[in-house]
């Protein structure tokens, strides 16, 4: 699983201290936090988050009654575990490009500040469908690149790119911003459904984020998302799959290996003391608490 498209690996970074930790990121917080509130049902079976992190929003999941995170990095799943506990949580860590699950496992998935380190959206998107039930929910942030900021400065002439054109633009190392229509067209291709556009973090802005307390900025940025004008920093996009006929239903079952598939071969896992089997004998990992599909055991 080392060919393909790269993959972005937090290891044992110090994002959580150094993005998010007193960095001045209330507002971006205060602003998801309040999204995924006005999107999420009132209750739910099993959730998938991709690109859980370090669990930073997990707790707004807590209507579901499996959260499964997913992450590439174990040092992150583990801050997480260590803060949330094993019930009614399962940690994954994993390629987002090829998830250890059953189709159909989940009625509801979130991808929150995580599409934009993927360079080969299809594929990852593609992946995300197949693990939801009929009529799941997809709720997708990304990163606009026909945001104000952008068009202003290639107005001017200070851009090195063009956030019109519909290719997503690489501007830092595996870092992409994403024009709303490509992502849509994406998405739609797919077999996605949009149910709604919620443009945010319209106030991106230090000296106002220094100004003005984080909860009253998104209030207002509330606000300015009725607008559904596509050109600020940040979109989120509540989705649904389609209904194909011979989808199976969500199991109740809180057993891990009812949802949990072999990355390699697809098939079925059983458990033998801190390893997962598959009937071909590729062999995963379980890592205090962290089942660890990054790699099969020699």
């Amino acid at each position: 699983m080392t060919d393909g498209p790269r993959i972005c690996d937090y290891g044992e970074s110090t994002y959580r201290q150094d993005f998010w930790g007193g960095r001045g990121r209330d507002y971006e917080d205060a602003v998801e936090r309040r999204v995924l509130r006005q999107l999420l049902p009132a209750h739910g079976t099993r959730l998938l988050e991709i690109g859980a992190g370090f669990g930073r929003i997990t707790n707004e999941y807590h209507m579901y009654r499996q959260v499964v995170l997913l992450d590439y990095s174990i040092a992150q799943l583990q801050y997480a575990r260590g803060k949330f506990g094993d019930e009614g949580k399962l940690y994954i860590a994993a390629d987002a490009y090829h998830m250890p699950f059953r189709a159909g496992a989940f009625d509801a998935a979130t991808m929150i500040r995580v599409i934009h380190h993927f360079e080969n959206v299809p594929s990852v998107l593609g992946q995300a469908h197949s693990l939801l039930a009929a009529n799941g929910r997809f709720i997708l942030e990304f990163a606009n690149k026909r945001n104000l900021k952008a068009m202003l400065r290639h107005l001017v002439g200070l851009n090195g790119w063009n956030p019109y054109s519909l290719d997503p633009v690489e501007f830092v190392e595996l870092n992409f911003n994403f024009h709303p229509d490509y992502m849509l067209r994406t998405l739609a291709e797919l077999g996605f459904v949009q149910r709604r556009i919620l443009p945010v973090s319209w106030l991106r802005i230090g000296a106002l984020k220094r100004a003005l307390p984080a909860r009253l900025l998104a209030g207002l940025d509330a606000v300015l998302q009725r607008s559904g004008w596509a050109i600020s920093p940040s979109i989120f996009l509540d989705l649904r799959r389609g209904s194909p006929t011979g989808e199976r239903a969500v199991s109740t079952s809180a057993d891990p290996l009812e949802i949990l598939r072999c990355p390699k071969s697809g098939g079925p896992l059983r458990r033998e003391g801190d390893l997962l089997i598959s009937n071909e004998g590729n062999r995963w990992a379980i890592r205090e608490g962290v089942y660890d599909f990054r790699q099969p055991l020699a």
